[in-house]
C-alpha cells in the first residue's frame, strides 16, 4: 500500500489464481501419453485435472475437434499459496543455471506467466517413475492493475525476478 499510495487495504492488489497446464501434443497419435500428464499434474498441484480438448480440427497437425491433447489446473486459495512457496523456494532454484525470472513475463494487465521444461523439478515428483520429461505452463493472475503493481507484488511473496 506504501509502495503506491493506496489509502483503501482493498486497493492493494493481491493473487486471484494459479493456473497449470501441460499440453501433450502426441497425445493426437497416442491417447496414453495423456495419462502420465495427468498422474504429474496431479502430484505438482495437489487436484486432479481438467483434461483439455481441442477446439478446432488441423490437418497439418492431424489433430481433430474434441480430441484431448491436454489438461490444466487452476489453483486458489491456501493450495495457490502452498504450490507458490513450493515454486519460489524449491523448485525454481533446482532449475539448471538458474539467474532469476524475466521481469518482462507481464501481460500488461499484472499476470505473470512462465514456462518450466521439465517436470522434475518438483521434489513431489518421482525421476524413475517418469515416463516421459514434459514442459508445464505457469500462469500467475493478480488484481494488479498493471505490470508494475503486478511485479511488486511479486517480489513481496518471494519471487526470484531479475533485476531490469
Amino acid at each position: 500500500m506504501k509502495d503506491f499510495g493506496y489509502t483503501n487495504p482493498l486497493q492493494a492488489p493481491r493473487l486471484v489464481k494459479v493456473a497449470l497446464n501441460i499440453g501433450v501434443g502426441a497425445a493426437a497419435q497416442d491417447p496414453k501419453m495423456l495419462d502420465g500428464a495427468v498422474k504429474d499434474l496431479t502430484t505438482i498441484a495437489g487436484q486432479r485435472p481438467v483434461i483439455t480438448r481441442a477446439k478446432r480440427s488441423i490437418a497439418n497437425f492431424k489433430l481433430r475437434q474434441g480430441q484431448r491433447i491436454g489438461c490444466m489446473v487452476t489453483l486458489r486459495g491456501q493450495r495457490m499459496y502452498e504450490f507458490l512457496d513450493r515454486l519460489f523456494s524449491i523448485a525454481l532454484p533446482r532449475v539448471r543455471d538458474f539467474s532469476g525470472l524475466s521481469p518482462n513475463s507481464f501481460d500488461g494487465h499484472g499476470n505473470f506467466a512462465l514456462g518450466l521444461t521439465e517436470q522434475l523439478v518438483f521434489p513431489e515428483i518421482d525421476y524413475d517413475s517418469v515416463d516421459r520429461i514434459r514442459g508445464l505452463n505457469i500462469v500467475i493472475c493478480t488484481s494488479a492493475k498493471n505490470d508494475a503493481e503486478g511485479r511488486q507484488l511479486l517480489r513481496r511473496l518471494g519471487c526470484p525476478l531479475r533485476a531490469e
